[in-house]
């Protein structure tokens, strides 16, 4: 039997897309956020639906989230004009 490799784990658990966007590091650095924001979110809502979560728990991580996401693109000023 051969042992799992962590980094395999790792990808199937949490996959990342390539991102396409125009290169700038800030741009970056969101995306991968937001690729983690919408794993979350989709262990969160199928916990939910299988009855571990109630729609309460649910709810207040959901928001937790979305804060947290928030306060990201607020600190990296994603979508904020830069005048160079």
């Amino acid at each position: 039997m051969t042992h799992p490799n962590p980094q395999d784990k790792n990808n199937f658990l949490y996959p990342r897309s390539r991102y396409y966007g125009k290169f700038q590091p800030e741009n970056l650095v969101f995306n991968a956020n937001l690729q983690e924001f919408s794993q979350k979110i989709s262990y969160i809502t199928s916990l939910q639906t299988g009855g571990k979560l109630s729609v309460e728990e649910a709810y207040e991580q959901i928001r937790v989230l979305w804060k947290q996401l928030k306060h990201s693109k607020k600190e990296l000023a994603i979508g904020v004009n830069k005048e160079i």
